[in-house]
């Protein structure tokens, strides 16, 4: 499961000696693990960096502003301040709609109160502490994350943990009472009963809640109205109707039985909802527009004729509320899937129901044309996404093995490709100035570069696009990175499928060939190649883009090409594709990454003799696959958190309907049970890895989070210990406090520097062999 962040990187010569260390990270490439931007007013910019400190274990963030001049059609101009400003424990940043005030929440640890300050351009102007009691932490996850200024800026609406439940109290007689706070010497509280969260990343999170701040007087509102089987996100304040209601949007995930894992999943049903503002005051003989007459505070779904709706945005005049929709991984059970967009013509008058009609805009595709759009797959959107007519919004979404920039006009539903077609970089938009974009393009082996795009011509949607270079220091690295970067290519590759010609029941998409990523050596290397490493991605539907990952260049700098398979089944290349892997994992994806290195070896481009396999979660299921169906080709692997028994992570991962999914295809998702049967629990056995660990013999590396709910650290602890038994070399590193990215500074430090050793050992153990031989 994704992403690719620039972190920190790792980086030492072809020896086996460790890197010298500064205080940020060994040398200096890219120290920025992502990169935020806000238009803050006219022709002004506000850039939210997160840089890593590795001796800190953490993430520092910082703002970097800048005075955008545009000098020509062709020309413009970045006025960076001269330093940026550190923004100590600050865990979201919001302007408000004007950008004349800054909204920073502070969530600060050990049950201490939240903070919440506003900002204007000169000093601060008010703070506010929030104590436990009112609610706990702002959720600032990116997933039910929700802040939302309403248009007078008087009012934030905003997603927080509910206050903690009452624990009942004991002492030495026994049962004292329950919520008593009267806690002394003699007594103790217990802990209650547990509740449920949503898995991985969300441990120990409390149910999210929504509320609304007045900035003036400090007063925060709880939202009444809403159910507690219904967790709340993304609110955004609905346009002002022609009455004095005041209307909040957002999206709702119902949790009758139990909530499975919804990090990185897209296939938990979800709604759109409405309901009043708790400060609304309206009209002595204003009518009730909204659920019971005699209850201001009534919820109405909105959208309640498709079974996924998220990331809900309002055109600029207020007429259309444009959603997104999981529909297609909701209904088969795919984790992730293909996207669609959808609109609802917002009424004037505020006279909602849940009858409201649902318009399509860009529906999911299921097998696009070789070079035509392959769907909607995109990981977020932006605030402000609209151009200045109203009705095109710019979208990020993934092509391929490439991210691309869209429009997507919301009337009329057509798409089009702004970024450069024929580039095979990866680009993001960041924010929107007026009608041009701040936007970041890069590559596997170029850094990212900040590029600003002017279209060209007056029809902003079918206008051609100019993406002009921005000098900028905040992504540059040291000249000794460069210099190793410089010396390396990349292409993406076309791999055909094979023996699929005599089946009649495979759909089109099934059929298309896949593709992979192919970094290299530009050096002439006198007839020798490189060792390989063969990098899976996770999901499986997720995918490697094209973009630089710190941890990739570092491999490829220290003497390794790689081949990065972007087998089916992943995101970016149609439904079709993508729901041709349920049921057949450990197969097909199997076939398809073997398919890609027969590929490579037949071009002349490795070494049959020295190649390694790399990858985390379902990219570990894979790799112990391949080692163990194909033991004689790989020389070592390197595993994290790997997905090896199918049978031991349905009764402990938070996602078991996905390994009835992944074993069984859409007809898995009814088969799914919390008491599997025998025979359930054969046929996932018969689907893992494990089934062919007494085949392996390559030297296996694990890197395991000891808090990943994901994968729990069983999986792959009972999959090292049988290689173990059976005298395959293993070793395995435990990160104490990582959950299933081990993203941490230092332990992505760790486990990137202990892979490039483990396959250099055994990569040049295989040369040396080879020689002899």
């Amino acid at each position: 499961m994704r992403k690719n962040m620039l972190l920190s990187p790792c980086c030492f010569k072809n020896s086996q000696k460790s890197p010298t260390l500064n205080k940020h990270g060994p040398l200096s490439l890219p120290l920025y693990s992502s990169v935020e931007t806000y238009i803050t007013g006219a022709s002004q910019a506000m850039f939210l960096i997160s840089q890593t400190n590795l001796l800190g274990n953490r993430k520092r963030k910082h703002i970097l502003s800048s005075n955008i001049s545009r000098e020509s059609t062709n020309t413009v101009s970045f006025q960076w301040a001269t330093f940026p400003i550190e923004v100590t424990g600050a865990s979201v940043i919001v302007p408000s709609p004007s950008s004349s005030k800054l909204l920073v929440v502070r969530n600060n640890e050990n049950q201490s109160p939240t903070t919440f300050e506003i900002w204007n351009s000169s000093h601060l102007e008010k703070d506010f502490s929030v104590p436990q009691s009112i609610h706990g932490s702002v959720y600032a996850d990116g997933w039910f994350e929700g802040i939302s200024w309403d248009s007078s800026e008087k009012f934030i609406a905003y997603v927080a943990e509910e206050p903690a439940p009452s624990k009942p109290t004991f002492g030495d007689m026994g049962y004292t009472k329950v919520g008593s706070k009267d806690v002394d010497s003699g007594s103790w509280q217990g802990q209650g009963s547990w509740d449920e969260d949503w898995g991985e990343t969300y441990a120990g999170k409390r149910q999210s809640g929504l509320f609304v701040i007045d900035i003036n007087s400090g007063v925060i509102r709880p939202v009444n109205g809403i159910p507690k089987s219904l967790s709340v996100g993304q609110v955004i304040w609905a346009p002002s109707s022609r009455d004095s209601h005041q209307n909040l949007v957002f999206v709702g995930w119902p949790s009758s039985k139990r909530k499975l894992g919804i990090k990185y999943c897209s296939n938990r049903p979800c709604f759109l909802y409405a309901v009043r503002s708790p400060f609304h005051e309206p009209e002595a003989d204003s009518t009730q527009h909204m659920g019971d007459a005699n209850d201001n505070s009534s919820m109405i779904i909105l959208t309640d004729g498709t079974t996924s709706a998220s990331r809900p945005r309002f055109s600029p005049d207020g007429k259309l509320l444009v959603f997104s929709s999981a529909k297609c991984s909701v209904e088969s059970g795919a984790h992730n899937a293909t996207e669609s967009l959808h609109r609802i013509d917002w009424p004037i008058d505020g006279n909602l129901c849940s009858s409201m009609k649902i318009i399509d805009v860009v529906p999911a595709v299921m097998c696009a044309e070789e070079g035509c759009f392959p769907g909607l797959y995109f990981p977020s959107i932006l605030n402000k996404p609209w151009l200045s007519d109203g009705y095109t919004m710019v979208l990020s979404s993934i092509w391929g093995s490439t991210q691309t920039i869209l429009l997507v006009n919301v009337l009329s539903g057509n798409v089009s490709r702004i970024s450069p077609s024929n580039s095979n970089f990866s680009w993001d938009v960041l924010a929107l100035d007026g009608d041009s974009l701040i936007s970041v393009c890069s590559s596997p082996i170029h850094i990212p570069q900040i590029k600003y795009g002017l279209p060209i011509g007056e029809t902003l949607s079918s206008a051609p696009w100019s993406w002009i270079d921005v000098s900028s220091s905040i992504l540059r690295c040291s000249e000794k990175v460069s210099s190793s970067l410089s010396a390396l290519q990349f292409s993406i590759m076309k791999i055909p499928v094979k023996d699929i010609s005599g089946d009649e029941k495979l759909t089109e998409g099934h059929k298309r060939p896949f593709e992979a990523i192919f970094v290299s050596s530009s050096l002439e290397k006198h007839d020798m190649c490189d060792p390989l490493i063969v990098s899976l991605h996770g999901g499986p539907h997720d995918v490697s883009l094209s973009t630089f990952s710190k941890s990739l260049a570092f491999l490829a700098s220290v003497g390794f090409s790689l081949l990065i398979v972007n087998y089916r089944g992943s995101l970016g290349f149609g439904e079709e594709a993508l729901q041709s892997l349920p049921g057949n994992v450990g197969s097909q994806d199997v076939n398809d990454v073997l398919n890609a290195i027969d590929h490579v070896t037949n071009m002349g481009l490795v070494d049959p003799s020295k190649i390694a396999l790399l990858g985390n979660s379902h990219g570990g299921f894979l790799a112990t696959h391949l080692i163990g169906q194909a033991p004689d080709k790989f020389v070592a692997a390197a595993v994290r958190n790997p997905v090896c028994n199918l049978s031991l992570m349905v009764g402990t991962t938070d996602i078991p309907d996905w390994c009835y999914v992944g074993a069984y295809g859409s007809k898995g998702k009814s088969l799914f049970t919390e008491a599997p049967s025998a025979e359930h629990l054969a046929e996932l056995y018969r689907k893992s890895p494990i089934s062919h660990v007494s085949k392996v013999k390559a030297p296996t590396l694990f890197l395991l989070g000891a808090m990943d709910v994901r994968v729990p650290i069983p999986d792959g602890l009972q999959y090292a210990r049988a290689l173990k038994e059976k005298g395959v070399e293993v070793k395995i590193i435990v990160f104490p406090n990582d959950v299933h990215a081990i993203n941490r500074p230092q332990s992505d430090f760790e486990s990137f520097l202990n892979i490039g050793v483990w396959f250099k050992k055994y990569c040049n153990q295989a040369a040396g062999l080879s020689q002899k031989n």
